[in-house]
Protein backbone atom coordinates (compact mmCIF):
# COMPACT_ATOMS: atom_id res chain seq x y z
CA UNK A 1 0.00 0.00 0.00
CA UNK A 2 1.34 3.57 -1.05
CA UNK A 3 2.50 5.74 1.98
CA UNK A 4 3.47 9.03 2.39
CA UNK A 5 7.25 8.93 2.80
CA UNK A 6 8.73 12.09 4.84
CA UNK A 7 11.81 14.17 3.61
CA UNK A 8 12.97 16.58 5.99
CA UNK A 9 15.29 19.70 4.62
CA UNK A 10 16.52 22.79 6.62
CA UNK A 11 16.71 26.34 5.91
CA UNK A 12 18.75 27.81 8.58
CA UNK A 13 17.11 27.32 11.93
CA UNK A 14 13.86 26.04 10.46
CA UNK A 15 13.06 22.79 9.35
CA UNK A 16 10.52 22.44 6.81
CA UNK A 17 8.71 18.71 6.63
CA UNK A 18 8.08 17.93 3.06
CA UNK A 19 5.89 14.34 2.53
CA UNK A 20 6.29 13.44 -0.38
CA UNK A 21 3.50 11.43 -2.26
CA UNK A 22 4.50 8.20 -3.43
CA UNK A 23 1.41 8.23 -5.46
CA UNK A 24 -2.18 9.82 -5.73
CA UNK A 25 -3.34 6.64 -5.15
CA UNK A 26 -2.32 6.72 -1.56
CA UNK A 27 -5.23 9.07 -1.41
CA UNK A 28 -8.13 6.73 -1.90
CA UNK A 29 -8.66 4.40 0.60
CA UNK A 30 -11.46 2.55 -1.63
CA UNK A 31 -12.11 3.53 -5.26
CA UNK A 32 -14.91 5.99 -5.80
CA UNK A 33 -17.50 5.96 -7.94
CA UNK A 34 -18.06 8.49 -10.29
CA UNK A 35 -21.15 10.86 -10.18
CA UNK A 36 -23.07 12.82 -12.24
CA UNK A 37 -26.10 15.24 -11.89
CA UNK A 38 -29.09 13.93 -13.27
CA UNK A 39 -30.84 15.33 -16.33
CA UNK A 40 -34.50 16.22 -15.16
CA UNK A 41 -36.75 15.94 -18.39
CA UNK A 42 -40.62 17.40 -18.09
CA UNK A 43 -42.73 14.41 -17.97
CA UNK A 44 -46.32 15.80 -17.73
CA UNK A 45 -48.26 14.05 -14.57
CA UNK A 46 -51.33 12.44 -15.20
CA UNK A 47 -53.24 15.00 -14.40
CA UNK A 48 -52.94 16.90 -17.49
CA UNK A 49 -51.40 14.26 -20.09
CA UNK A 50 -54.20 14.50 -22.28
CA UNK A 51 -54.52 18.28 -21.96
CA UNK A 52 -55.09 20.23 -25.39
CA UNK A 53 -54.26 24.11 -25.25
CA UNK A 54 -57.40 25.82 -26.26
CA UNK A 55 -57.59 26.34 -29.93
CA UNK A 56 -59.72 29.30 -30.09
CA UNK A 57 -56.59 30.77 -27.65
CA UNK A 58 -53.69 29.38 -29.52
CA UNK A 59 -55.68 30.97 -33.29
CA UNK A 60 -56.13 34.55 -31.87
CA UNK A 61 -52.54 34.16 -30.95
CA UNK A 62 -51.37 33.27 -33.78
CA UNK A 63 -53.25 35.97 -35.66
CA UNK A 64 -51.28 38.24 -33.34
CA UNK A 65 -48.08 37.19 -33.97
CA UNK A 66 -48.54 37.46 -37.40
CA UNK A 67 -49.71 41.19 -36.86
CA UNK A 68 -46.66 41.83 -35.37
CA UNK A 69 -44.62 40.29 -38.05
CA UNK A 70 -46.11 42.88 -40.67
CA UNK A 71 -49.48 40.65 -42.44
CA UNK A 72 -52.73 42.57 -42.29
CA UNK A 73 -54.62 40.24 -40.45
CA UNK A 74 -58.46 40.18 -39.78
CA UNK A 75 -58.89 38.54 -36.68
CA UNK A 76 -62.09 36.40 -36.40
CA UNK A 77 -61.23 34.36 -33.76
CA UNK A 78 -61.59 36.31 -30.85
CA UNK A 79 -64.41 35.58 -28.24
CA UNK A 80 -64.72 38.71 -26.56
CA UNK A 81 -66.58 41.84 -27.35
CA UNK A 82 -64.78 44.71 -29.14
CA UNK A 83 -65.83 47.35 -27.46
CA UNK A 84 -64.75 49.21 -23.82
CA UNK A 85 -65.90 48.85 -20.78
CA UNK A 86 -68.76 51.27 -19.73
CA UNK A 87 -67.53 54.09 -18.44
CA UNK A 88 -69.26 54.11 -15.45
CA UNK A 89 -68.46 50.89 -13.97
CA UNK A 90 -64.34 51.84 -14.46
CA UNK A 91 -65.02 55.16 -12.52
CA UNK A 92 -66.92 53.00 -9.92
CA UNK A 93 -63.78 50.44 -9.88
CA UNK A 94 -61.40 53.79 -9.49
CA UNK A 95 -63.44 54.96 -6.85
CA UNK A 96 -63.32 51.34 -5.22
CA UNK A 97 -59.54 51.75 -5.22
CA UNK A 98 -59.52 55.07 -3.44
CA UNK A 99 -61.87 53.80 -1.06
CA UNK A 100 -59.27 50.39 0.33
CA UNK A 101 -60.73 47.75 -2.29
CA UNK A 102 -56.98 46.52 -2.05
CA UNK A 103 -57.40 43.73 -0.21
CA UNK A 104 -58.65 40.31 0.01
CA UNK A 105 -62.00 39.47 0.64
CA UNK A 106 -64.20 36.49 1.69
CA UNK A 107 -63.76 33.87 -0.85
CA UNK A 108 -66.71 33.29 -2.46
CA UNK A 109 -67.08 37.08 -2.74
CA UNK A 110 -68.11 40.80 -1.29
CA UNK A 111 -71.81 40.18 0.05
CA UNK A 112 -73.44 42.62 -2.28
CA UNK A 113 -71.98 41.77 -5.13
CA UNK A 114 -73.51 38.23 -4.09
CA UNK A 115 -77.03 39.59 -2.78
CA UNK A 116 -77.04 41.45 -6.03
CA UNK A 117 -76.65 38.29 -8.39
CA UNK A 118 -79.41 36.92 -6.23
CA UNK A 119 -81.59 39.75 -6.82
CA UNK A 120 -81.05 39.10 -10.29
CA UNK A 121 -82.11 35.46 -10.45
CA UNK A 122 -85.34 35.92 -8.15
CA UNK A 123 -86.15 38.23 -10.87
CA UNK A 124 -87.28 35.23 -12.67
CA UNK A 125 -86.88 31.99 -10.92
CA UNK A 126 -90.35 31.10 -9.52
CA UNK A 127 -89.08 28.18 -7.53
CA UNK A 128 -89.97 28.39 -3.58
CA UNK A 129 -86.57 27.97 -3.18
CA UNK A 130 -85.29 31.33 -3.21
CA UNK A 131 -82.02 32.26 -4.23
CA UNK A 132 -79.99 33.41 -1.01
CA UNK A 133 -76.37 34.94 -1.11
CA UNK A 134 -74.88 31.77 0.70
CA UNK A 135 -75.71 30.02 -2.67
CA UNK A 136 -73.26 32.19 -5.12
CA UNK A 137 -69.83 32.11 -5.17
CA UNK A 138 -68.11 34.89 -7.55
CA UNK A 139 -64.87 33.26 -8.89
CA UNK A 140 -61.88 34.51 -11.17
CA UNK A 141 -64.17 34.51 -14.48
CA UNK A 142 -66.85 32.34 -15.82
CA UNK A 143 -64.34 29.80 -17.10
CA UNK A 144 -63.29 29.00 -13.23
CA UNK A 145 -66.82 28.99 -12.33
CA UNK A 146 -67.38 25.98 -14.54
CA UNK A 147 -64.41 24.41 -13.67
CA UNK A 148 -65.12 24.85 -10.10
CA UNK A 149 -68.52 23.06 -10.52
CA UNK A 150 -67.01 20.20 -12.50
CA UNK A 151 -64.16 19.43 -10.32
CA UNK A 152 -66.61 19.18 -7.11
CA UNK A 153 -69.82 17.22 -9.14
CA UNK A 154 -67.82 14.66 -11.04
CA UNK A 155 -64.88 12.20 -11.17
CA UNK A 156 -63.68 8.76 -12.24
CA UNK A 157 -66.34 6.79 -13.38
CA UNK A 158 -68.74 9.45 -13.78
CA UNK A 159 -70.34 10.25 -17.27
CA UNK A 160 -71.41 13.83 -18.24
CA UNK A 161 -73.48 14.63 -21.28
CA UNK A 162 -71.97 17.68 -23.54
CA UNK A 163 -73.91 18.62 -26.65
CA UNK A 164 -71.78 18.87 -30.11
CA UNK A 165 -70.71 20.99 -31.17
CA UNK A 166 -69.83 23.01 -27.76
CA UNK A 167 -67.32 25.29 -26.36
CA UNK A 168 -63.93 23.37 -26.52
CA UNK A 169 -63.00 24.11 -22.82
CA UNK A 170 -65.72 22.05 -21.53
CA UNK A 171 -64.34 19.01 -23.25
CA UNK A 172 -61.27 19.14 -21.10
CA UNK A 173 -62.48 20.74 -17.88
CA UNK A 174 -64.66 17.25 -17.53
CA UNK A 175 -61.50 15.35 -18.13
CA UNK A 176 -59.59 17.00 -15.53
CA UNK A 177 -62.32 15.92 -13.01
CA UNK A 178 -61.28 12.61 -14.30
CA UNK A 179 -64.78 12.12 -15.78
CA UNK A 180 -65.53 11.09 -18.91
CA UNK A 181 -66.67 13.05 -22.11
CA UNK A 182 -70.33 11.42 -23.73
CA UNK A 183 -70.71 13.99 -26.84
CA UNK A 184 -74.44 14.73 -27.87
CA UNK A 185 -74.38 15.40 -31.80
CA UNK A 186 -77.26 17.84 -32.95
CA UNK A 187 -78.62 18.10 -35.92
CA UNK A 188 -77.38 21.40 -38.49
CA UNK A 189 -80.88 21.76 -39.78
CA UNK A 190 -81.38 22.78 -36.24
CA UNK A 191 -79.17 25.05 -35.35
CA UNK A 192 -77.25 21.76 -33.47
CA UNK A 193 -79.47 22.12 -30.53
CA UNK A 194 -79.60 18.61 -29.01
CA UNK A 195 -83.63 17.23 -27.63
CA UNK A 196 -84.27 16.02 -24.59
CA UNK A 197 -84.83 12.61 -26.43
CA UNK A 198 -81.11 13.05 -27.91
CA UNK A 199 -79.84 12.89 -24.50
CA UNK A 200 -81.72 9.95 -23.26
CA UNK A 201 -80.62 7.81 -25.49
CA UNK A 202 -77.43 8.85 -25.02
CA UNK A 203 -77.61 8.65 -21.13
CA UNK A 204 -76.48 5.38 -19.73
CA UNK A 205 -76.51 4.10 -15.75
CA UNK A 206 -73.05 6.30 -15.05
CA UNK A 207 -74.22 9.47 -16.50
CA UNK A 208 -73.93 11.88 -13.81
CA UNK A 209 -74.65 15.38 -15.54
CA UNK A 210 -74.78 17.65 -18.60
CA UNK A 211 -73.57 20.45 -19.71
CA UNK A 212 -76.19 22.98 -21.66
CA UNK A 213 -74.70 26.32 -22.90
CA UNK A 214 -77.45 29.04 -24.56
CA UNK A 215 -76.98 31.02 -26.75
CA UNK A 216 -74.64 28.29 -27.90
CA UNK A 217 -71.04 28.87 -28.34
CA UNK A 218 -69.94 28.10 -31.11
CA UNK A 219 -73.26 28.08 -33.03
CA UNK A 220 -75.09 31.50 -31.92
CA UNK A 221 -78.11 29.26 -31.36
CA UNK A 222 -80.97 29.89 -28.91
CA UNK A 223 -83.07 26.91 -26.24
CA UNK A 224 -86.57 28.22 -26.33
CA UNK A 225 -88.56 28.12 -22.91
CA UNK A 226 -89.98 24.67 -24.48
CA UNK A 227 -86.37 23.14 -25.00
CA UNK A 228 -85.30 24.04 -21.90
CA UNK A 229 -88.06 22.69 -20.09
CA UNK A 230 -88.35 18.90 -21.76
CA UNK A 231 -84.45 18.95 -20.96
CA UNK A 232 -84.43 20.17 -17.35
CA UNK A 233 -86.91 18.06 -16.65
CA UNK A 234 -85.41 14.60 -18.42
CA UNK A 235 -82.65 16.11 -15.77
CA UNK A 236 -84.54 15.96 -12.83
CA UNK A 237 -86.19 12.57 -13.39
CA UNK A 238 -82.67 11.11 -13.78
CA UNK A 239 -80.97 13.02 -10.86
CA UNK A 240 -78.22 14.84 -13.26
CA UNK A 241 -76.65 18.16 -12.24
CA UNK A 242 -77.53 20.69 -15.17
CA UNK A 243 -74.47 23.04 -15.38
CA UNK A 244 -76.00 25.99 -17.60
CA UNK A 245 -73.45 28.02 -19.27
CA UNK A 246 -75.31 31.40 -19.55
CA UNK A 247 -72.33 34.23 -20.46
CA UNK A 248 -74.10 35.26 -23.85
CA UNK A 249 -77.56 35.07 -22.27
CA UNK A 250 -77.54 39.34 -22.31
CA UNK A 251 -76.59 39.19 -26.13
CA UNK A 252 -79.51 37.96 -27.97
CA UNK A 253 -81.13 39.16 -30.86
CA UNK A 254 -85.00 38.17 -30.48
CA UNK A 255 -85.41 39.38 -27.10
CA UNK A 256 -83.34 41.05 -24.99
CA UNK A 257 -82.13 38.04 -22.74
CA UNK A 258 -82.30 34.44 -23.85
CA UNK A 259 -84.26 32.40 -22.34
CA UNK A 260 -82.10 30.64 -18.97
CA UNK A 261 -82.98 28.34 -16.73
CA UNK A 262 -84.38 30.13 -14.19
CA UNK A 263 -86.79 31.26 -16.47
CA UNK A 264 -88.43 27.57 -16.87
CA UNK A 265 -86.98 25.79 -13.59
CA UNK A 266 -89.12 25.10 -10.70
CA UNK A 267 -86.75 24.10 -8.46
CA UNK A 268 -82.82 24.61 -8.77
CA UNK A 269 -81.94 21.06 -6.72
CA UNK A 270 -79.71 19.78 -9.46
CA UNK A 271 -79.00 23.23 -11.07
CA UNK A 272 -75.52 24.69 -11.09
CA UNK A 273 -76.15 28.31 -13.31
CA UNK A 274 -72.96 30.03 -14.69
CA UNK A 275 -72.82 33.53 -15.74
CA UNK A 276 -70.87 36.57 -15.30
CA UNK A 277 -69.94 39.89 -16.90
CA UNK A 278 -67.48 39.16 -19.40
CA UNK A 279 -69.41 38.90 -22.55
CA UNK A 280 -72.57 41.56 -21.75
CA UNK A 281 -70.90 44.44 -20.19
CA UNK A 282 -67.88 44.23 -22.43
CA UNK A 283 -65.27 43.26 -19.09
CA UNK A 284 -63.45 40.24 -19.69
CA UNK A 285 -59.85 41.41 -18.61
CA UNK A 286 -62.01 42.01 -14.97
CA UNK A 287 -62.46 38.26 -14.95
CA UNK A 288 -65.63 38.11 -12.87
CA UNK A 289 -67.73 34.82 -13.05
CA UNK A 290 -70.27 33.16 -10.52
CA UNK A 291 -72.21 29.94 -9.62
CA UNK A 292 -75.54 29.86 -8.41
CA UNK A 293 -75.95 26.66 -6.82
CA UNK A 294 -77.85 24.89 -3.65
CA UNK A 295 -75.98 25.48 -0.63
CA UNK A 296 -73.93 22.24 -0.31
CA UNK A 297 -72.37 22.64 -3.50
CA UNK A 298 -71.98 26.36 -2.96
CA UNK A 299 -69.73 25.39 0.12
CA UNK A 300 -67.78 22.71 -1.68
CA UNK A 301 -67.12 25.04 -4.41
CA UNK A 302 -65.79 27.81 -1.91
CA UNK A 303 -63.97 25.43 -0.10
CA UNK A 304 -62.17 24.03 -3.39
CA UNK A 305 -61.98 27.51 -4.75
CA UNK A 306 -59.93 28.72 -0.80
CA UNK A 307 -57.28 26.40 -1.85
CA UNK A 308 -56.67 27.34 -5.41
CA UNK A 309 -57.06 31.12 -6.34
CA UNK A 310 -58.96 31.86 -3.02
CA UNK A 311 -61.07 35.19 -3.72
CA UNK A 312 -61.25 37.17 -7.31
CA UNK A 313 -59.84 40.52 -7.31
CA UNK A 314 -61.63 43.52 -5.13
CA UNK A 315 -61.64 46.00 -7.42
CA UNK A 316 -63.04 43.91 -9.90
CA UNK A 317 -65.65 42.64 -7.67
CA UNK A 318 -66.94 46.23 -7.16
CA UNK A 319 -66.28 47.11 -10.95
CA UNK A 320 -68.96 44.02 -11.48
CA UNK A 321 -71.28 45.30 -8.59
CA UNK A 322 -71.71 48.51 -10.43
CA UNK A 323 -72.65 46.77 -13.59
CA UNK A 324 -75.86 44.49 -11.54
CA UNK A 325 -76.62 46.85 -9.74
CA UNK A 326 -77.06 50.12 -11.99
CA UNK A 327 -79.20 48.86 -14.10
CA UNK A 328 -80.44 51.72 -16.19
CA UNK A 329 -76.86 52.31 -17.58
CA UNK A 330 -75.99 48.99 -18.02
CA UNK A 331 -78.92 48.26 -19.68
CA UNK A 332 -78.55 51.20 -22.29
CA UNK A 333 -74.64 50.42 -23.18
CA UNK A 334 -75.58 46.44 -23.39
CA UNK A 335 -78.43 47.60 -25.75
CA UNK A 336 -75.92 49.78 -27.05
CA UNK A 337 -73.42 46.55 -28.47
CA UNK A 338 -76.45 44.11 -28.91
CA UNK A 339 -77.65 46.47 -31.58
CA UNK A 340 -73.89 46.60 -33.53
CA UNK A 341 -73.45 42.76 -33.48
CA UNK A 342 -77.22 42.87 -34.61
CA UNK A 343 -76.11 44.76 -37.82
CA UNK A 344 -72.90 42.98 -38.36
CA UNK A 345 -74.37 39.76 -38.08
CA UNK A 346 -76.94 40.67 -41.07
CA UNK A 347 -74.45 42.15 -42.68
CA UNK A 348 -72.53 39.22 -42.68
CA UNK A 349 -75.25 36.83 -43.44
CA UNK A 350 -76.22 38.51 -46.49
CA UNK A 351 -72.58 38.27 -48.00
CA UNK A 352 -72.06 34.64 -47.00
CA UNK A 353 -76.39 33.93 -48.74
CA UNK A 354 -74.78 35.75 -52.21
CA UNK A 355 -73.21 32.01 -52.88
CA UNK A 356 -75.96 29.61 -52.14
CA UNK A 357 -73.58 26.49 -51.63
CA UNK A 358 -72.08 28.28 -48.47
CA UNK A 359 -74.03 26.39 -44.95
CA UNK A 360 -74.45 28.81 -42.16
CA UNK A 361 -75.87 28.55 -39.01
CA UNK A 362 -78.11 31.36 -38.71
CA UNK A 363 -77.67 32.95 -35.02
CA UNK A 364 -79.82 34.21 -32.33
CA UNK A 365 -77.26 34.74 -29.98
CA UNK A 366 -73.70 35.42 -28.98
CA UNK A 367 -71.94 36.73 -31.86
CA UNK A 368 -70.52 33.55 -33.99
CA UNK A 369 -71.17 32.70 -37.34
CA UNK A 370 -70.85 28.50 -37.96
CA UNK A 371 -69.85 27.97 -41.29
CA UNK A 372 -69.85 24.56 -43.26
CA UNK A 373 -65.86 24.14 -44.56
CA UNK A 374 -66.13 23.01 -48.13
CA UNK A 375 -65.23 19.62 -48.81
CA UNK A 376 -61.46 18.13 -48.72
CA UNK A 377 -61.01 15.93 -51.24
CA UNK A 378 -59.39 13.43 -48.53
CA UNK A 379 -62.81 14.37 -46.55
CA UNK A 380 -61.47 14.54 -43.42
CA UNK A 381 -61.43 17.66 -41.35
CA UNK A 382 -62.51 19.63 -43.70
CA UNK A 383 -62.94 22.58 -41.32
CA UNK A 384 -59.18 22.59 -40.51
CA UNK A 385 -57.86 22.47 -44.31
CA UNK A 386 -60.18 25.70 -44.90
CA UNK A 387 -59.39 27.63 -41.54
CA UNK A 388 -55.34 27.10 -42.46
CA UNK A 389 -56.32 28.36 -46.44
CA UNK A 390 -58.30 31.18 -45.56
CA UNK A 391 -55.72 32.44 -43.07
CA UNK A 392 -52.46 31.61 -45.16
CA UNK A 393 -53.97 32.98 -48.15
CA UNK A 394 -56.92 35.26 -47.21
CA UNK A 395 -55.33 36.96 -44.20
CA UNK A 396 -59.00 36.01 -42.04
CA UNK A 397 -57.95 33.89 -38.89
CA UNK A 398 -61.04 31.88 -37.67
CA UNK A 399 -61.32 28.63 -35.41
CA UNK A 400 -61.13 25.04 -36.92
CA UNK A 401 -64.43 22.91 -36.01
CA UNK A 402 -62.60 20.73 -34.80
CA UNK A 403 -62.23 22.31 -31.43
CA UNK A 404 -65.61 21.96 -31.40
CA UNK A 405 -65.61 18.22 -32.44
CA UNK A 406 -67.59 19.02 -35.54
CA UNK A 407 -64.11 18.68 -37.97
CA UNK A 408 -66.37 20.20 -40.56
CA UNK A 409 -67.16 23.44 -39.80
CA UNK A 410 -65.42 26.65 -38.93
CA UNK A 411 -66.40 29.69 -36.39
CA UNK A 412 -65.77 33.22 -37.24
CA UNK A 413 -66.55 36.24 -34.39
CA UNK A 414 -68.35 38.92 -35.99
CA UNK A 415 -67.18 40.83 -32.34
CA UNK A 416 -64.82 43.17 -34.86
CA UNK A 417 -65.40 46.24 -37.03
CA UNK A 418 -68.01 46.34 -39.37
CA UNK A 419 -65.67 47.20 -42.15
CA UNK A 420 -63.32 44.05 -40.90
CA UNK A 421 -66.17 42.02 -40.94
CA UNK A 422 -67.55 42.40 -44.13
CA UNK A 423 -64.20 42.38 -45.86
CA UNK A 424 -63.03 38.74 -43.99
CA UNK A 425 -67.01 37.59 -44.96
CA UNK A 426 -66.10 38.67 -48.59
CA UNK A 427 -62.53 36.92 -48.48
CA UNK A 428 -64.66 33.62 -47.19
CA UNK A 429 -67.00 33.50 -50.34
CA UNK A 430 -64.08 33.89 -52.73
CA UNK A 431 -61.87 31.53 -50.67
CA UNK A 432 -65.19 28.97 -50.85
CA UNK A 433 -65.21 29.52 -54.53
CA UNK A 434 -61.69 29.25 -55.45
CA UNK A 435 -59.90 25.84 -55.60
CA UNK A 436 -57.74 24.34 -52.87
Amino acid sequence: MARHMPRSVSFGSRTIVIYHIVSKLADFHAPRALTMTPILRYQPSANIAQLRESATIAVSAKAKALKAAGRQIIDLGAGEPDFDTPSFINEAAAKAVQNGATRYTATEGILPLREAIAAQANATYKGADRVLAGDIVVSTGSKQSLFNACFTLFGPGDEVLIPVPSWTSYFEMVELARATVVPVAGEALRGFKVTAAQLAKAATPRTKGLMLNSPVNPTGSVYDEAELRSILDLASERGWWVLCDEIYQRIAYTSASAPGAFDVATTRDNLIVINGVAKAYAMTGWRIGWTISQPAVAKAMTAFQSHTTSNPAAVSQHAALAAMTRTAEADAAIAAMVSQFRARRDSAMAILRQDPRIEVVAPDGAFYLFIRAPKTASGEDAGSAFAAKLLDQASVAVVPGSAFLTPDWIRASYAAEQSEVDEAMRRIVAAYASPA
